[in-house]
């Protein structure tokens, strides 16, 4: 075999036409060899000693393979976990660039760095071979006819999030043939694309793609990582999305799901995961990372480095002060951009990437580096702006170009619903984008990501029929999960066929629904809610994946009627500027005729007082949005102006008689929408102002102000 000295860049595994240069960094070894393998179960290994190395890369160019060739690495150095060394030549590690993984974890104690059972743990040294049971890393041709293909650019204002899962949306969907379901393929059938057409979506925000590990702990109870937050590939999607089983296809596959999306104006944005990785605590795994250089990728306890610190709760943290792993996730995500076409990321535990030494930095150096890349800066950056390490909840702080899930939102909204007092006030500030959370900073309203529901939490169906969370399936006796769900069962604790607390559940959703999308801001819809589904009040079904996860499309007539109602509002949002703001409201107008941006009323008609929104016991708010008042421009500098509207939201559990405010030009108040129907539309009704309007208990109602135009003689 010939072997030529390679180049320290691009590191991974390059296909360059002719051959594939190897690059893998290590700061710490004392010695690398790349390892080929056959495609043929039990095949035998070729090992390469890489005598090359340039700025702590180690490389080589090899001018016979080509894709498809498999790989994987055995790297040399001190086994030395209490000074934070834990090479091990016995471990075939995967490389942290491989486009590409073959195979899946085949768990077995050789897969571990330590001898399970020695008396001392991971201080042990392991002897055994682990590639049997390793997956192997897969050299992939990059070529791919994108054509046309562009980023739909979907400005965020205008932008509808649908977060959902690749096999939880198709494995059960009717319309894509059986061969597909679950797979990148199968979110690019005609049926599914239709289907998110119709519903009126904007962007599919994907739970993790990356390559991921399936625990040991889950394996061994007969259950998996369903949700996929626990990352081994930042490069590789997940190839168990593949319709095919050849090492690589998953590459093709995955780009064309997203030109298909593309060619419909829908953008992908991908929930990624660079806070941690699946190698886990000191008692995990040597898959990669960690037999690589454990030093430079993971933070570790300055004073016993043979501990890391945790700031996800999954054992690990990425070390973001080292240069090679910001490099690393700099890489990944240009990759995913430039490569892969997607429009941009929904960071997991985004605080955990903010630390610069223990506390959480907002302007660290990922930050920094993002805003000055000039691809980066131009995609969607959506934040989850907490860890679970001390000051982690970060939500309001993260810079201007972010935005985030505003976890105050779902916690206020779900609040008042419930009828919880005192927050009157707090309802306001998220219908308006949480002006308190993101004004004083300068950034806009599409700052705020609203949502009700995630997957992580109740879904929208459970979230109004369950006090109590139900997750004995995961096999940890109900202890996972949050207990604090703020959700109200209506009365009665999981299924019934009482029909009114039925009715009332129902309607509890299409209020929630309607919050949602009448909202400043940008909202994001969990997949599955707008039809009902049901997790059976299991609020963390990151290991189930089954029935309870997978998205029953077999509708009855409430279903329908509630994705009925979902693609009405939706359309009601798209409709209407006011619904779809780029500035916070200011309260007055700041041109002719002078009409407020919102003016906030009181059921008796009345404008809303210091006293009002201080009052604890207020549950019902009018909000009147100016039509007239919207002192924004379009992308070709006309002025927007739109309908004027008017929400009616009682949260109270009784009827109330609401006087419709006086306008200042003559005309009607039509009803356009009302959560007490099952589709929310409602015959025609046309009101008069300072008429009384009886809005149902717990319910919300949606007006257009219909202006008379002056005769003219």
């Amino acid at each position: 075999m010939k072997l030529w000295p390679g180049q320290p860049y691009p590191l991974g595994a390059t296909w360059d036409g002719s051959g594939v240069n190897f690059a893998l960094f290590s700061e710490n070894a004392t010695g690398v060899e790349l390892c080929l393998f056959e495609k043929v179960e039990g095949g035998p290994e070729i090992r390469i000693p890489l005598t090359q190395q340039t700025d702590q890369v180690w490389h080589i160019y090899l001018p016979e393979a080509r894709p498809g060739q498999m790989y994987g690495y055995r790297v040399h150095g001190p086994y030395a976990p209490e000074e934070g060394h834990r090479f091990n030549p016995a471990k075939l590690l995967r490389d942290p660039y491989a486009k590409a993984i073959y195979g899946v974890h085949k768990w077995d104690d050789a897969l571990f760095g330590y001898t399970i059972g020695h008396p001392d743990e991971d201080l042990s040294k392991d002897e055994r071979d682990s590639a049997p049971y390793a997956p192997k890393s897969v050299v992939i041709d990059p070529a791919f006819s994108w054509g046309d293909d562009s980023h739909p650019n979907i400005p965020w204002h205008k932008t509808i999030i649908y977060e959902t899962h690749v096999k939880g949306f198709t494995k059960l969907h009717p319309g894509v043939p059986e061969e597909l379901r679950g797979t990148y393929a199968g979110m690019a059938c005609p049926a599914v694309i239709e289907y998110l057409l119709s519903l009126g979506i904007t962007a599919v925000e994907l739970m993790p793609v990356h390559q991921f590990l399936h625990d040991r702990r889950l394996f061994e109870r007969g259950l998996s990582n369903f949700w996929g937050y626990n990352t081994v590939g930042f490069f590789a999607p997940h190839a168990q999305y593949c319709s095919s089983s050849k090492g690589g296809d998953e590459v093709q596959e995955f780009k064309i799901m997203v030109k298909t999306l593309h060619r419909e104006g829908i953008e992908v944005i991908l929930d990624v995961v660079y806070n941690h990785t699946g190698e886990g605590n000191h008692l995990g795994p040597t898959l990669g990372f960690r037999g690589i250089d454990n030093a430079a990728y993971y933070r570790l306890v300055p004073d016993n480095r043979r501990y890391y610190f945790d700031y996800t709760g999954t054992g690990n943290s990425l070390n973001m002060t080292h240069p090679r792993t910001l490099q690393l996730i700099m890489d990944s995500l240009r990759y995913w951009v430039l490569e892969m076409h997607v429009d941009g990321f929904r960071f997991d535990l985004a605080a955990t990437l903010a630390r610069e030494l223990h506390e959480v930095d907002k302007l660290g150096a990922f930050f920094d580096i993002i805003h000055q890349d000039p691809v980066l800066s131009q995609v969607k950056l959506i934040a989850e702006p907490w860890d679970l390490g001390e000051g982690g909840y970060q939500v309001g702080n993260f810079p201007i170009l972010w935005t985030e899930w505003n976890g105050q939102y779902r916690d206020d909204i779900r609040r008042f619903w419930r009828g919880d007092e005192g927050l009157i006030g707090s309802a306001a500030y998220r219908l308006t984008a949480s002006s308190d959370l993101y004004e004083s900073t300068g950034r806009r309203p599409y700052a705020s990501i609203n949502f009700v529901t995630a997957h992580d939490g109740f879904c929208l169906a459970d979230l109004v029929s369950y006090n109590e969370k139900h997750n004995e399936a995961n096999g940890e006796e109900n202890r996972d999960g949050t207990d604090n769900n703020l959700s109200w069962n209506c009365g009665v604790e999981g299924p019934t066929e009482d029909p009114a607390i039925v009715a009332l559940r129902a309607r509890q959703q299409r209020n929630f629904l309607a919050t949602l999308l009448f909202s400043q801001g940008v909202p994001m819809l969990h997949a599955g809610d707008e039809v009902a589904h049901s997790k059976l009040g299991n609020n963390n079904t990151y290991c189930q994946d089954n029935d309870i996860s997978w998205i029953n499309w077999e509708l009855d007539r409430s279903r329908q009627k509630l994705l009925e109602f979902t693609r009405f509002l939706i359309q009601l949002r798209r409709q209407h500027p006011v619904l779809m703001r780029r500035t916070f409201y200011r309260g007055r107008a700041m041109r002719e005729p002078k009409i407020r941006d919102v003016r906030w009323f009181r059921p008796d008609g009345r404008d809303m007082k210091e006293k009002d929104w201080n009052n604890p016991h207020a549950r019902c708010l009018g909000m009147l949005l100016g039509g007239d008042a919207i002192d924004e421009v379009d992308e070709r500098g006309n002025h927007i102006e739109g309908d004027t509207l008017l929400i009616l939201i009682n949260a109270h559990y009784e009827v109330l008689s609401f006087t419709m405010p006086i306008f200042r030009f003559e005309g009607e108040w039509e009803l356009v929408m009302d959560t007490r129907s099952a589709t929310g539309k409602r015959r025609r009704i046309r009101i008069s102002p300072s008429v009384t309007f009886d809005i149902e208990a717990r319910s919300m109602a949606l007006f257009r102000f219909d202006r008379f135009e002056p005769e003219v003689d």
